[in-house]
């Protein structure tokens, strides 16, 4: 069994395809985005470094209003692999981080794409289930079942946001409370 320990300073998030009109079909696509909002919103709180892929932006649109704002940097891409974009390797590179925290859609295709690749590339790599979705139930569980049976970590975003910080002693605490209570 994989393990990852993850860290404020090697911490780097990826909200994977969440643009509203890509939303509509996709299950439980409130759960999805709420959980997604919830870790970067955290994440840029906390420091944390948050890439946001949009599939086909001409066509697709841009990435939900709600999350834009905690966005590090955006990468228009084609490819159903994230690390298979150039502009995505070269961010990801960019930042020096080397564990990925994916969130989005769709589950079974650019969320376990992107996470087989990103392992291959060395990455450790940290997929948060309460974050993701698919078309139908069963093609998320397929997701999940083939990124776990490849060595991908699954953590809920509470977990990954309170092993960032510790304990109830960091400094950002109380702000990061007050988002914990909001996005409940």
């Amino acid at each position: 069994m994989s393990h990852v320990s993850l860290s404020l300073e090697h911490s780097l998030v990826v909200v994977v395809d969440v643009q509203d009109k890509f939303m509509r079909a996709i299950q439980d696509a409130d759960r999805v985005m709420k959980r997604s909002l919830f870790l970067a919103k955290t994440a840029s709180i906390l420091g944390v470094p948050v890439i946001a892929t949009e599939q086909n932006p001409e066509k697709m649109g841009l990435t939900s209003d709600q999350i834009q704002p905690f966005v590090t940097s955006t990468v228009a891409k084609m490819t159903f692999s994230c690390a298979l974009d150039e502009g995505f390797v070269k961010a990801i590179s960019a930042s020096g981080k080397r564990k990925i925290i994916l969130v989005g859609a769709e589950t079974h295709i650019c969320i376990c794409l992107s996470a087989l690749h990103l392992l291959q590339m060395g990455y450790e790599v940290v997929v948060c289930p309460d974050a993701l979705s698919s078309r139908s139930v069963e093609q998320h569980k397929l997701g999940m079942e083939r990124m776990r049976d490849a060595g991908v970590v699954q953590a809920h975003t509470e977990t990954v946001l309170y092993e960032w910080i510790e304990s109830a002693q960091h400094p950002k605490f109380k702000e990061i409370l007050a988002v914990v209570k909001e996005l409940a």
